[in-house]
This record gives structure tokens, sequence and C-alpha cells, in this order.
């Protein structure tokens, strides 16, 4: 599901990389990757955490940044410098059809990817049949009281049905194929944390 104007307002305010580089020197705390890896963004925005990634994780991999929006992937040719966009390859996907075959990815990333999501259940079968065996998801997502609360669901565009709160996403996550690790929650407005592919 595209993003309406007040969430790309959210996404696209100059706090958000902020948020985005306190989540990722949080991982890389936590994971190590292998110089080089296969990595990829799913709902990349216009690319500030796919250029965060690279500088933590991958100096000497590409990383792919996919976004069901072009008007995203647009903006991410002029939010990043020529520079910044070396080693990034951005283009537009659909989460729940990813193009690439199994076992393709040594990481995805997902910055509150999946509640946007209307089959956010295929959209996590198609990340876990992406990653290779070991692989790791990382992930933030946001709770239904935090986006559709009396206020918020008036002015913020999701799906309204098949919704995830805390248990039923880690729930997800194990039927997917994934184990849990560390993680930090909210129960009520949502979840940063990492699952590695079994």
């Amino acid at each position: 599901m595209k993003l309406n104007w007040a969430e790309r307002l959210a996404v696209n305010n100059p706090l958000r990389p902020v948020q985005q580089r306190l989540e990722i020197n949080w991982y890389r705390r936590r994971v190590d990757l292998p110089k080089g890896a296969r990595i990829l963004e799913i709902g990349c925005g216009r690319g500030a955490g796919s250029y965060l990634i690279k500088r933590a994780f991958s100096p000497a991999g590409c990383i792919h940044a996919m976004d069901l929006d072009i008007g995203m992937i647009r903006k991410a040719g002029t939010y990043l410098s020529p520079e910044a966009r070396e080693g990034l390859s951005f283009f537009v996907a659909d989460a729940c059809r990813l193009p690439y075959r199994d076992r393709a990815m040594d990481a995805v990333f997902g910055f509150g990817v999946l509640h946007h999501i209307p089959d956010w259940q295929g959209a996590l079968k198609e990340i876990v049949r992406v990653l290779e065996d070991g692989g790791i998801y990382f992930f933030e997502e946001l709770y239904p009281a935090l986006y559709q609360n009396c206020i918020t669901r008036h002015i913020l565009l999701h799906p309204r049905e098949n919704r995830f709160r805390a248990e039923a996403l880690k729930r997800a996550v194990a039927e997917a194929g994934l184990v849990m690790g560390t993680y930090l929650e909210n129960p009520y407005l949502g979840i940063l944390g990492y699952a590695e592919k079994k």
C-alpha cells in the first residue's frame, strides 16, 4: 500500500534518518554481517535507510533498495548525492512478489513496512524465501494502537483488516521459519528487532 500525504511527511522528515541511524547502530552492535553481504531493503522510500545500511554493514557490497511507489524511488535520485547512491540499486517492486530467486539475500531490512501491506503474512513469507539459510531479517514495526487510534486513523492510510499486534507478529515470524533474536518492544506501540532464518 502506497503512503498518503501525511505519511510521506512523516517518513521524509529530517528526524527520520536520525531515528534510522540509531536503530541501525543498535542492530550493528548485535549482528555482524559478512563484508559484501547481499542486502535488500523493502519499502526504502527516499533511500535514507539504504545509505545508512550501506555505511554500517556493507562497504564493499551492493544494497538492493525497493519500494512500491515510483515517486519515492524518484525521490531517492534527488535526496541522495551521486556519491551516496554508489553501491545502491533502487527499483520498484512489490514485497509480496520479490524479484529474486530463493536464498538470494544475506539480510533483509524493513523499517515500518509490514503494517502497510494488506497481506503482510505473504510479504513475510517472501522475505524468508529470499533469505539465505542463516540470513537475518531486521525489522521495525508499528502496532495498530499507534496508527489506528481515534486521531491517526483519520489522517494516516493503512489497511484496516488483518492487522497484527505483538503476539500475532511473533507467531507469524516463527511460522515463517525465523527465530527471533533480541528485540525492543512496547506491546502497544511497536517493535524493533531481528530474526534469523534457520
